[in-house]
């Protein structure tokens, strides 16, 4: 059923702030699983190789924030990064990537990785493609961001990074599921005080979004879980559309993991390790004062 269209309110509407920033999230894992009670090789030297890359990402031109996260409860590592532009980015995937992909991929392959930008170009989608990494590639669609884009704290805060598809064979789900996204993000902005940052992505090429959404404490993201507008509204989305991948950078408690797979979202969960933001920040992660 299509639903009939409502204007966007003002703090939807605004504007981004994100200019030509691109971000990066994606999920990596070894080539042979660990056994019952020691990692694997493969596993050991993913981690290393990961912690190498880092080094150099931090001092890569453009590059204004980059994570290496262990993943909680699987053998797996989540990358984040930040670029300040597309050349930044593709000179990246041209020089430092490059260096290491021979290494990296002896012992690691990856899975998908989410890229949300104002704009996304072509070159930008070649370069991550060259390197045969799976991307999903979204342009900023709506969303708000409170506290005027101030970096939020490592120690609570909690990153969640989700792409969702349509069910196929009806066109009128994609508009569908925008209006679903976007009575979240309009309810989320008064009831969940602790949700900071709302924002919807249009995947290209496919009847498909990216939510990225930042809560400032566990008990904020619970509170979405298990009171707020994902429990208000997931039923309405389920009919239409699937999770296809949720991420989880930050201090996620036991309580949420269990929670969020009682709600049956593909999660990968992770704490923040290796981590690097210049000095001024970004308008995608937090601007630093």
């Amino acid at each position: 059923m299509l639903l009939q269209k409502e204007p966007l309110p003002s703090f939807l509407a605004e504007p981004t702030k994100l200019d030509q920033e691109i971000s990066i999230t994606g999920k990596w894992v070894p080539t042979k699983k660990s056994g019952f009670f020691r990692k694997s090789s493969e596993s050991k030297e993913m981690l290393k190789e990961w912690e190498d890359i880092h080094l150099s990402a931090k001092t890569h031109a453009g590059m204004l924030s980059t994570e290496i996260n262990h993943a909680v409860g699987e053998d797996a590592v989540l990358i984040h990064h930040v670029f300040k532009n597309s050349d930044s980015l593709i000179n990246y995937f041209s020089t430092t990537a490059e260096k290491h992909i021979g290494a990296l991929t002896k012992v690691a392959k990856p899975q998908l990785h989410i890229v949300r930008g104002a704009n996304i170009s072509a070159p930008v989608k070649d370069a991550i493609i060259a390197k045969s990494v799976p991307g999903e590639f979204g342009e900023y669609l709506f969303g708000y961001v409170k506290e005027g884009y101030k970096h939020p704290s490592h120690e609570t805060a909690i990153q969640v990074t989700a792409k969702w598809t349509c069910k196929p064979n009806d066109p009128s789900h994609l508009d569908e599921l925008k209006y679903w996204w976007q009575r979240v993000g309009t309810d989320a902005h008064s009831i969940e005080k602790g949700l900071i940052r709302f924002e919807v992505y249009q995947v290209i090429g496919e009847d498909a979004l990216i939510i990225h959404e930042t809560f400032t404490n566990s008990d904020e993201l619970k509170f979405h879980l298990s009171k707020g507008t994902a429990e208000k509204y997931k039923k309405d989305i389920d009919k239409i559309a699937a999770p296809e991948c949720y991420f989880f950078r930050g201090p996620v408690s036991w309580t949420i993991r269990t929670y969020s797979r009682f709600l049956r979202l593909p999660a990968t969960y992770s704490s923040l390790r290796s981590h690097f933001t210049q000095s001024c920040g970004s308008m995608s992660d937090g601007t630093i004062e």
